[in-house]
């Protein structure tokens, strides 16, 4: 039994009060504890940001009005997330973010969709030989049948997706690289987070 051992005994049993801890140490355990915690939390939204969004600037006007910027001030900061495509496809006329055969990230507009043979016609996509307009949040889209697409020609998908950009006649899409496999799309426009006169939902119609 150690001295100080000895001594809390002997004062217990007097009725006398304990002495307690320095209060510095008590103040450093607490702050200790706080760091650790902090830190916990820190790493775990890293790991969450890390495997469910990505935070883009945009630095192209391809998909304009939707996403605006030239990768200067005031360009649209835009958040994608991960987590829809792990239970589900893309869908059409949704805004994804892909790597393209020579390794650029880029985001354009989902139109064509794996089985599908699209055409472009009177600015408007047809899919397997039937109109497909946009939906009316979308009426703005204006698509030019330019390269592969050029004269209405038909693109097979495979099993790939059609992208195009909003800003059709400014936009190097799949006209140009043809139908994206699965495995290159990314993640979904979700929200632009700046500037603040464009806070809000990406338009995915």
């Amino acid at each position: 039994m150690s001295a100080t051992d000895t001594t809390c005994r002997v004062q217990c049993a007097a009725g006398q009060p304990v002495p307690s801890s320095p209060g510095w140490r008590r103040a450093a355990r607490w702050g200790l504890r706080f760091v650790r915690n902090a830190l916990a939390v820190v790493g775990l939204l890293f790991l969450v940001y890390h495997f469910c969004f990505e935070i883009t600037t945009v630095i192209s006007g391809s998909m304009a009005p939707t996403l605006q910027g030239e990768g200067g001030p005031g360009s649209d900061v835009v958040l994608f997330e991960r987590v829809s495509y792990w239970w589900r496809k893309p869908q059409r006329w949704e805004v994804a973010q892909y790597e393209t055969l020579d390794h650029m990230i880029v985001a354009k507009r989902v139109v064509g969709l794996p089985g599908e043979r699209v055409a472009i016609v009177d600015h408007q996509p047809v899919i397997d030989g039937a109109p497909a307009p946009p939906p009316p949040p979308l009426a703005f889209l204006h698509y030019y049948a330019e390269a592969r697409a050029n004269h209405g020609r038909t693109i097979d998908c495979g099993d790939g997706y059609f992208f195009l950009g909003d800003d059709s006649i400014d936009s190097y899409d799949s006209r140009y690289e043809g139908p994206m496999p699965r495995s290159a799309i990314r993640s979904r426009a979700w929200l632009i987070l700046w500037p603040p006169s464009r806070i809000g939902f990406v338009n995915a119609g």
